[in-house]
């Protein structure tokens, strides 16, 4: 018999935390316009998520507002200025 724990894995073995850390679920439904929104967008485009990106940085936006995340640079999140402006400018005209 081995040593491990009831699912194969080690005893005493300390658990990583993510990258990110945890953050707060949305109890109080503060971002469900934007979530909903970022959902339809994604649903509309065949899951396409490069269609939906500034639905997903309005969601990312909320959540920062509202304290339901920790407030970071849109850049680090993978949202370049540049790419945005390009990205909305389009989705403008159409």
């Amino acid at each position: 018999m081995s040593a491990g724990g009831a699912f194969g894995g080690t005893r005493g073995a300390r658990p990583v935390p993510p990258e990110k850390g945890v953050f707060p679920l949305d109890h109080m439904h503060e971002c469900d316009l934007e979530k909903e929104d970022y959902l339809n967008c994604l649903k509309s485009s065949s899951h396409k998520s490069e269609k939906c990106r500034r639905f997903s940085r309005k969601y990312l936006e909320c959540r920062m507002e509202k304290n339901l995340m920790a407030k970071q640079d849109m850049s680090e999140l993978g949202f370049a200025k540049v790419y945005m402006e390009v990205s909305e400018e389009k989705t403008a005209n159409i």
